[in-house]
């Protein structure tokens, strides 16, 4: 089995979330589920574009390389190394998810105080992780490159959501 759905499955998840974060603490408002879904799809739909990166450099290494199935058998044991560190931390975030929604408030915000917030901060390191995962289960350095264009792409959504959507009007000020 390949590992590209799976990975391509947590990459757009992640992009989910990275939108509503960008878009998180913005709006004073209790009911703001529309806000929220529509800062999902907006870093779904940034995380979706972002995430050729990755197929495209691994496509291009697969085009150019001397035996293709030697270079598809190592990006696939690559992408199962760098899959494993990020299912890891998907599952801790999913956990750490159910409690902030299910719980009740005091309890959820302790979810969200000692759970998410720390996780956000982690994202780099997993996906370190999974870089060096795709590298040492027999990868190469080509599944790296695939590895750290996709986790250049993933960690590029919630800035870029932000920016577009979600930054402060600037005000003009007189020297």
């Amino acid at each position: 089995m390949t590992p590209a759905l799976p990975l391509a499955a947590l990459g757009v998840i992640d992009a989910a979330f990275s939108g509503f974060r960008a878009y998180a603490g913005r709006d004073a408002r209790i009911r703001k589920h529309r806000a929220n879904t529509r800062a999902a799809l907006r870093g779904l739909a940034v995380g979706t574009v972002l995430l050729l990166a990755p197929a495209v450099t691994a496509v291009l290494h697969l085009l150019t390389a001397a035996d293709p199935q030697r270079a598809y058998a190592a990006l696939t044991a690559g992408g199962s190394g760098y899959l494993l560190p990020l299912t890891l931390y998907a599952t801790a975030v999913l956990l750490s998810l159910a409690a902030y929604l299910l719980l009740p408030f005091r309890a959820s915000t302790l979810a969200m105080v000692v759970g998410l917030g720390p996780l956000t901060l982690l994202r780099p390191l997993a996906i370190a992780a999974a870089c060096l995962g795709a590298l040492l289960n027999g990868g190469g350095w080509a599944s790296l490159l695939v590895g750290a264009v996709a986790g250049a792409a993933m960690l590029s959504v919630e800035p870029l959501v932000h920016h577009h959507w979600y930054r402060p009007a600037h005000t003009v000020t007189e020297h």
